[in-house]
């Protein structure tokens, strides 16, 4: 249906959208602020690196963007659906419908084949088992594991299992994938590949991605740039402008 005249039209929610997000933590009689106050909107189709030095709060808000975690106080919508009320039965289920995650330890299970590894996120939200078995083949081969289907993971390089791990993220279709440290694991040859296939799945497949990284030259493979420090951002700008500018 078409907007009339005079009516405002429709638009497509944001991917993530973080609206006064605050974390804090007791310790004892003190309270430690982790995050203070995030206002952060990410649309659909970004490529987004979140950097800052250790302690500047970038994991606990991966926690916050995946749903790991709660904001003491603030929003938290994915997709434009509001996720901070729920419970966590139902954040769980939301969680494995709309998120894929990325992890610098892989969190791979060792006896299981690459394919098993990547069709298990797919098994455990339901649907059509042999669509979800051509779309898991599909993105190995994309990954460049076509030839390492059957390969239990612990037979598999670090690289190898980070891209195993990449597809396994993607199986379920999520609105938006997280990674965290992608390549905090693997050697310089490693590295460059996962951050290219990140890359490309970006621009060829429209996936919207958010990395956390401390490495600006990892960062460089990001179009946007948010910087943290102290758990606020301090920097929000065009990665390659950051980089070149140091």
């Amino acid at each position: 249906m078409t907007a009339g005249a005079g009516s405002t039209p429709m638009t497509r929610a944001a991917a993530l959208e973080l609206r006064g997000v605050v974390k804090e933590y007791g310790q004892y009689a003190e309270t430690v602020r982790a995050l203070r106050g995030i206002d952060l909107v990410i649309e659909a189709g970004e490529l987004v690196a979140v950097v800052g030095a250790s302690g500047s709060g970038k994991s606990t808000l991966l926690h916050m963007m995946g749903l790991l975690d709660k904001p003491t106080r603030g929003e938290v919508l994915v997709g434009g659906v509001p996720t901070t009320r729920m419970g966590r039965s139902e954040a769980a289920r939301f969680r494995g419908r709309k998120l894929g995650y990325i992890f610098q330890g892989y969190n791979l299970i060792p006896r299981l084949t690459a394919l098993e590894n990547v069709l298990l996120p797919g098994t455990f939200a339901g649907g059509d088992r042999d669509a979800l078995d051509r779309r898991a083949r599909e993105l190995l081969r994309l990954v460049g594991l076509g030839h390492r289907l059957d390969h239990r993971a612990v037979h598999l390089s670090g690289g190898e299992q980070q891209r195993a791990a990449i597809a396994r993220a993607l199986v379920h279709d999520p609105v938006l994938i997280l990674a965290d440290e992608p390549t905090g694991a693997l050697d310089s040859t490693a590295s460059r590949k996962v951050m290219e296939i990140l890359a490309r799945l970006n621009e060829e497949r429209g996936a919207t991605l958010v990395f956390v990284t401390h490495d600006l030259g990892v960062a460089a493979h990001g179009r946007r740039l948010v910087r943290l420090a102290d758990g606020a951002v301090v920097e929000d700008a065009p990665a390659a402008k950051v980089v070149a500018g140091g």
